[in-house]
């Protein structure tokens, strides 16, 4: 089995008398995704900013690509090609697409003191990259953000990171918001990117989601992991079960008609 790309061994953070995450213990590996699964409350977010690089963490050390990291903010794992694509998606509406695609790092063209944005070539890597991700409803660089659909500005904001070198991806729930059809597309693009190599970790509390497409999966409860397990090991029921610390199966049983 190949190394990690990144990995935590007993990751805690403290945060004054709370304890937000308890011996954390989890791995991604490149072409691989992860699920990180979890109710509201479970950590997830938390585990999400010291992945990214926002908390250090209280214990526990970090390893990326089999080396221990502590890094000095989100900056620094993005330049170490720690991507985070967060559920705003983090894009600006009234931009246009080549301006977001290139949102901080724009290519200039032209000399001091006259330098300018290249906006033609921007325009043109961006929509080259979101043909990559069968986008192809977006033919026009200078086309507001604010004007694609949710899927659409997921799979810019994923080209992004791929194309800035990411070699790991976190996704902060980008499903929640979208409907069936887009939903299902935005999981087409996950696999996509894991064939090509890039390591993810899911964050979500869809459990059906994350069967769908997920190789390895890990169960936060209250800031503590309370199943880690493979594809196949588990049912999408006893994964319900386990996110909802036993209550799920209960309440199902509950409404389950004895006649039926």
């Amino acid at each position: 089995m190949s190394q990690p790309l990144m990995e935590l061994q007993d990751v805690s953070k403290v945060f004054g008398s709370t304890r937000a995450l308890s011996a954390i213990s989890m791995s991604v590996r490149a072409g691989e995704i992860l699920c990180l699964l979890g109710d509201n409350g479970a950590g997830k977010s938390t585990l999400i900013k010291v992945l990214s690089g926002f908390h250090p963490p209280s214990d526990g050390t970090v390893y990326f690509e089999g080396r221990p990291v502590r890094f000095s903010g989100p900056r620094e794992a993005r330049h170490m090609g720690i991507a985070t694509v967060h559920q705003d998606i983090g894009t600006v509406p009234l931009m246009s697409v080549g301006r977001n695609f290139f949102l901080g790092a724009e290519p200039k063209t032209g000399v001091w003191p006259l330098r300018r944005i290249d906006t033609q070539h921007a325009n043109r890597i961006a929509l080259d990259q979101l043909r990559k991700f069968g986008i192809t409803r977006v033919d026009d660089g200078n086309q507001l953000v604010g004007t694609m659909s949710g899927g659409e500005r997921q799979a810019l904001a994923i080209s992004r990171a791929m194309y800035f070198g990411a070699k790991v991806l976190i996704l902060d729930e980008p499903t929640s918001a979208l409907g069936v059809k887009e939903a299902s597309f935005v999981l087409k693009l996950m696999r996509q990117a894991r064939a090509d190599g890039v390591g993810i970790v899911f964050i979500t509390h869809n459990a059906r989601h994350a069967m769908a497409v997920g190789d390895r999966f890990c169960v936060l409860i209250q800031g503590e992991v309370a199943a880690s397990f493979s594809r196949g090991e588990r049912s999408r029921e006893e994964v319900l079960n386990l996110m909802a610390g036993g209550e799920a199966m209960a309440e199902l049983e509950d409404h389950l008609d004895p006649a039926d």
